[in-house]
């Protein structure tokens, strides 16, 4: 009982150093943003071709260009922004917190798509309250990858690495918001 009451508080102040650390507030919309979100969508194409049957069919995805993880002994977390596309047009922007429980040491930074494939499973993360658990895998990005994928409950998920590197046996969970506007 007194473990988990440790482990329960570290995980407590892990989340608030993230909560302090990323979570300022920025004014504007910052065109930059929209520049990185093109290129990460250009480098998953060029990487992989096939995944143009997700851009061409699903109704949005979300695109995080880097999403900053690390973690030591047994926590870790994550942050990254994106952007929210539907239909091809940029809709809002999002952010992604992560948190990790277990065995783990280092430091990686990575990009990520999240492909919704109807309306209903676009709606679901536009509410603000959509989470990926550990049930859902992100599928690394290699030539050809993508023609054996497939949605899981209205969503697939893409992963690349941009740089790091980081050894870890954890369990976790992505958290996104979603704010609206251009």
């Amino acid at each position: 009982m007194m473990k988990t009451m440790k482990m329960t508080r570290m995980l407590l102040m892990l989340m608030a150093a993230l909560t302090m650390l990323f979570g300022t507030a920025r004014a504007g919309w910052d065109p930059s943003d929209e520049a990185n979100a093109q290129r990460t969508i250009d480098k998953f194409r060029q990487k992989d071709p096939s995944l143009e049957r997700f851009f061409s069919r699903a109704y949005g995805y979300a695109v995080f260009p880097e999403i900053y993880k690390g973690g030591f002994m047994l926590l870790g977390g994550g942050h990254g922004k994106g952007m929210v596309y539907e239909s091809g047009m940029i809709i809002g922007r999002s952010t992604v917190t992560q948190v990790n429980v277990g065995p783990q040491l280092g430091g990686q930074s990575f990009a990520e798509i999240i492909f919704f494939k109807d309306k209903g499973s676009l709606d679901n993360f536009k509410k603000g309250n959509f989470e990926l658990n550990a049930q859902v895998t992100a599928v690394a990005v290699n030539t050809g990858m993508a023609t054996n994928t497939d949605y899981s409950n209205g969503v697939a998920v893409f992963a690349m690495p941009n740089a790091g590197i980081m050894a870890e046996i954890s369990a976790g969970g992505q958290k996104f918001t979603f704010q609206p506007g251009q």
